[in-house]
């Protein structure tokens, strides 16, 4: 009987009771560092668009970036995303992307719905 729990993968006592494994995946702690190094830069950079007084659509785009960039490093490596199933990073991955989808043709519409209600109110009545 050992032998056939031993072809599974599985280890007995000498009583044939199964030992207890913990089974986890150990990453190297260079890796963390990393990641902590490369979120404090982008936060630097984050701070310094501020510092710098940047305005207008450079400075939302710089700090959108670096936010998400922040954001995929905390996902990827700290909640382990990395290392997921394909299906469960779609499940998570595919959600906030179509938003920023829906979100990009809502904006792209704000021009025209503004200056055809511009155009509607503006009229003279008589």
């Amino acid at each position: 009987m050992a032998h056939v729990a031993d072809a599974h993968g599985e280890h007995t006592a000498a009583i044939g009771v199964p030992i207890a494994h913990e089974v986890g995946q150990q990453h190297p702690i260079r890796l963390y560092l990393v990641v902590w190094i490369w979120l404090f830069i982008l936060s630097t950079f984050s701070y310094l668009v501020d510092f710098f007084h940047l305005q207008g659509m450079l400075r939302w785009s710089l700090i959108l970036l670096f936010m998400m960039l922040k954001a995929g490093l905390i996902v990827a490596i700290f909640m382990h995303m990395k290392w997921e199933r394909l299906a469960l990073g779609y499940a998570i991955l595919v959600p906030p992307v179509a938003v920023l989808i829906f979100v990009a043709i809502m904006v792209l519409e704000a021009d025209h719905t503004l200056l055809s209600r511009l155009q509607f109110f503006s009229r003279d009545p008589g």
